[in-house]
């Protein structure tokens, strides 16, 4: 098998998922390993979501084989070859798929079930929303191995409040689901057996909504948070005068004035 084909096995693509046309799932398959980001799993999804990137997926879903969503990355390879260049490396090409996701016009849904720990838990920082299993388990713990999660905390720090993020960063302590999702972490908390009922419904309201609005929105969302407020609205009102002039969005207010549901063409 070559490297290419060994890499896709990796990620196994689900179109259509959760019976929602337009919903994409990503599927992180290396259960005995807990889905640790290995180089190979890097490489498959950021293979598997460059490629979606000119779609036509309305939504992607990101979840993990097995017991647990993602351990982090695989401490056995970082160990096997250690070296200043290789690491760089490696975390260049970490920060290179995460920052995929928040590029990526159509919205990214994190589906936690397991432990989410160390770039486990930055991954599930840089989705756009997550909604995990009620005994899914949170953590940032390299401080535990002498090593700071410096990357992680990265997305971290801006999902949660400065305390918040620095004490889990500081402790390496686990938090649950509940706790996560009061610290704005994740989004919605569902018993394991409705996981992916719940994801459902999420995913089939950002569906409903025009392509051209959600895609827009998104990119507006994550560009105006690294701005000073002036320029923040200056951007916001260049973007939402442009979504205006978008055919859904005309419709959409027509269809509001005219007190009818709106008539969109997807």
């Amino acid at each position: 098998m070559t490297a290419e084909a060994q890499n896709a096995s990796l990620v196994e693509t689900e179109y259509d998922a959760y019976g929602v046309p337009g919903v994409v799932r990503l599927t992180m398959n290396r259960p005995d390993a807990f889905n640790a980001l290995s180089e190979g799993l890097l490489d498959a999804l950021q293979s598997a979501l460059s490629g979606l990137a000119q779609s036509q997926a309305r939504v992607v879903v990101i979840a993990g084989a097995g017991r647990a969503f993602c351990a982090g990355h695989d401490l056995k390879e970082m160990r096997a070859a250690p070296s200043l260049a290789y690491y760089q490396a490696l975390f260049a090409r970490c920060t290179k798929l995460m920052m995929t996701i928040q590029r990526l016009p159509q919205p990214v849904i994190a589906r936690v079930h397991g432990i989410a720990t160390a770039a486990g838990c930055q991954l599930v920082a840089m989705c756009d929303l997550a909604v995990a299993a009620q005994t899914a388990r949170f953590a940032v713990s390299g401080v535990n191995l002498g090593l700071f999660c410096a990357t992680p905390s990265v997305p971290l720090s801006r999902n949660l409040s400065r305390k918040a993020a620095l004490e889990m960063l500081l402790t390496g302590e686990f938090i649950d689901a509940a706790e996560a999702k009061q610290q704005g972490l994740i989004n919605r908390v569902a018993p394991m057996d409705s996981l992916d009922a719940e994801i459902a419904r999420l995913a089939t309201s950002i569906c409903a909504k025009p392509v051209e609005a959600v895609s827009a929105g998104k990119g507006l969302f994550y560009r105006q948070l690294e701005m000073g407020i002036e320029a923040a609205y200056q951007l916001a009102g260049q973007t939402m005068a442009c979504n205006m002039m978008d055919e859904s969005a005309l419709e959409g207010v027509q269809a509001f004035i005219d007190k009818r549901a709106p008539d969109w063409k997807r």
